[in-house]
């Protein structure tokens, strides 16, 4: 019992998660540690910028491979997800609403590649650090909850002027209830930022952990049957995350695109 209580007590499912300081950039006296995440979310973006233009590079009549994927995702975006909210201004903003749901969905799916281990196997440098998934942490789910947040804002503004936006903000009630019915709406408002972040961070994180503690069961108890559990139930739980890594992509992305249209929209909320 002891033994087995020193060896829970050493194995640790959140360090799947855990954001870890590769090295200190120093701008003068001010330190910024880079992190784990940060590099994945550096190296997702080069991908992209390389990888899909690559994908699309040829004008074909009918795309075939990565390229027909790619086009049949934002064909569907396009017509399905944002025509039907924002009408005539789809083609103002699906490049955004593109690039947030492709980018949301390769970090979520970088977050599955166990590049520690490939750096493993190239270098023999053990607690490498390189990986992680950056959509476990808040921060970077924050951020993006935050482009969000000032994107749709920002669309009001543009399509109705600064003054008449902030009018919508207030529903049309008696005088006496329209500051506290523009304090509500102005909460609200921020709830969907909170529910933007909080969504896409939970659902990642708790993924993970799972993943974690089920390939830590390999380490505590050191057994040809357990390991065997252990290995089918991790496959099928990476295969259950891929699928959620392209739904929570696909939920932001269509809450994103709602609350676009409840700022463009001519109705009063």
């Amino acid at each position: 019992m002891g033994m087995f209580g020193m060896l829970l007590s050493g194995f640790n499912p959140l360090e799947e998660v855990a954001t870890k300081t590769l090295f200190v950039l120093r701008f003068g006296s001010v330190e910024v540690p880079f992190t784990n995440h940060m590099l994945i979310v550096s190296l997702t973006s080069l991908l992209m910028m390389i990888l899909i233009p690559l994908a699309i590079r040829r004008n074909a009549r009918v795309p075939r491979g990565f390229h027909n994927v790619i086009e049949a995702i934002c064909v569907f975006l396009r017509e399905d997800v944002a025509r039907p909210f924002l009408k005539e201004d789809t083609d103002r903003y699906i490049g955004v609403i593109w690039s947030l749901f492709f980018f949301i969905l390769c970090l979520n799916l970088m977050g599955l590649v166990p590049l520690d281990r490939f750096v493993w196997l190239i270098t023999r440098i053990e607690n490498n650090h390189i990986g992680g998934a950056p959509t476990s942490n808040i921060w970077v789910t924050g951020a993006l909850a935050t482009f969000a947040f000032l994107l749709f804002h920002l669309a009001g503004i543009r399509k109705k002027g600064f003054a008449h936006y902030l009018a919508t903000l207030s529903p049309k009630v008696p005088w006496p209830l329209m500051p506290f019915m523009f304090v509500m709406e102005l909460l609200s408002s921020f709830v969907r930022l909170f529910s933007l972040a909080i969504r896409l961070f939970a659902n990642i994180l708790a993924g993970h952990i799972l993943l974690g503690v089920l390939l830590g069961f390999i380490v505590i108890f050191k057994t040809f049957m357990v390991a065997g559990a252990s290995i089918i139930a991790t496959t099928l739980l990476s295969l259950l995350e891929i699928f959620v890594a392209f739904l929570q992509a696909y939920i932001f992305t269509f809450l994103t695109t709602i609350f676009i249209g409840f700022a463009i929209g001519d109705e009063e909320h």
